[in-house]
C-alpha cells in the first residue's frame, strides 16, 4: 500500500508531565476532564489518546488507582471508539521496577515506555517484562529519543529481547525542554535508522513533536506512512503561532492536513489494529 493512503492514527495527548493549568486553562488534570477531552478529540479526529494522571495537587503520578478512574472515564464517554494508552514516563521520580510494577498491577490495553529509561538497571528485568506483556496481549509502544536509541532497540531485537511480530515505535523530535522547537527534518535520523536495521516496512512508528514547529514536523512524519501524537503535551501553539483554544482543535487541525496531503484518518477499530491493541 502507498505510504500515504494507509489510514493514519491520530492520539491526542492532552497533558502530560509537565504542564498546568497555569500554562493553559484547558488542560485537563481530572478523570472527568480527561473523559470531556476525549470525547471532543474523538469527535475531532482522534482515535487514541496517551494518558497521563495526576494527583489532587496536580502531580504526574504512576498510580494504578488513578488509572483506573482515568480509564473507565474515558470509556464511559467514548466507548470502544478510542483507544486508551497509559504512560510510564519517571519524570526522575520512578525506577525501571516501579515503572514496570505500575504496568503489571493494572494491566492496560496499550502503553507507552521509555527504552532508555527502562534500561538504566539493565537488561533482564526489561526481558523479562517484555516478554510478560506480550504474553498478557499488553501493546508496548517504545519511546526513541534518538538514533543511539533505535540503534539500541534493533539490538536488542536482534538478541532476540523483543516478542513483538510488529513492534510500535515512537520517535520524539527533540526534548522536553524551555521553548523547544522541533523541525520536519529531525525525523531524517529515524527514518535512515529504519531502513539501516530493516525495519521499515516491520515496525509502526509514530512522531510527537514540539512547540511552534509541531504541526510542520507531524506533516513531515504524515507524509512519510508514520502515525502522530498531538496535543497539549508537547505543544499548545497551532501552525500560525496562535495559541490553540483547546486539544480538540490541535486534533482537527492535523485531521485537516492529513486529508490535504491524502491519509485517511484510522477510525477507533483501525487505530486498535494498527496499533496491535488487541485486549480490551
Amino acid at each position: 500500500m502507498n505510504a500515504q493512503a494507509k489510514p493514519l492514527v491520530i492520539m491526542v495527548a492532552p497533558n502530560g508531565a509537565r504542564r498546568t493549568k497555569a500554562d493553559h486553562p484547558a488542560l485537563p488534570t481530572t478523570a472527568a476532564e480527561l473523559a470531556e477531552t476525549a470525547a471532543a478529540c474523538l469527535d475531532a479526529g482522534a482515535a487514541a489518546i496517551h494518558l497521563h494522571v495526576r494527583d489532587a495537587q496536580a502531580r504526574h503520578v504512576l498510580d494504578a488507582e488513578l488509572y483506573r478512574e482515568a480509564i473507565a472515564a474515558v470509556r464511559a464517554r467514548t466507548g470502544a471508539a478510542m483507544a486508551v494508552q497509559i504512560t510510564t514516563e519517571s519524570m526522575g521520580r520512578y525506577s525501571p521496577t516501579e515503572q514496570m510494577d505500575l504496568v503489571r498491577k493494572l494491566r492496560p490495553a496499550a502503553v507507552s515506555m521509555a527504552l532508555r529509561e527502562l534500561l538504566t538497571g539493565g537488561e533482564a528485568g526489561p526481558s523479562a517484562f517484555y516478554a510478560w506483556a506480550s504474553d498478557n496481549r499488553i501493546a508496548v509502544q517504545h519511546i526513541l529519543y534518538d538514533h543511539a536509541d533505535l540503534d539500541r532497540f534493533a539490538e536488542l531485537r536482534r538478541r532476540g529481547l523483543r516478542p513483538e511480530s510488529r513492534p510500535q515505535l515512537l520517535f520524539v523530535l527533540g526534548r522536553y525542554a524551555l521553548n523547544q522547537e522541533s523541525r520536519p527534518q529531525d525525523l531524517d535520523a529515524f527514518l535512515e535508522g529504519l531502513d539501516h536495521h530493516g525495519l521499515r516496512n516491520e515496525a509502526v512508528w509514530s512522531v510527537c513533536a514540539f512547540g511552534r514547529g509541531e504541526t510542520a514536523a507531524l506533516a513531515a512524519a504524515i507524509e512519510g506512512g508514520g502515525h502522530v501524537r498531538v496535543g497539549f503535551e508537547n505543544s499548545l501553539w497551532n501552525a500560525d503561532g496562535s495559541v490553540a483554544r483547546d486539544n480538540a482543535e490541535r486534533v482537527a487541525a492535523i485531521a485537516a492536513l492529513a486529508r490535504r496531503i491524502g491519509r485517511p484518518v484510522a477510525s477507533g477499530p483501525e487505530a486498535r489494529e494498527i496499533l496491535g491493541i488487541t485486549a480490551a
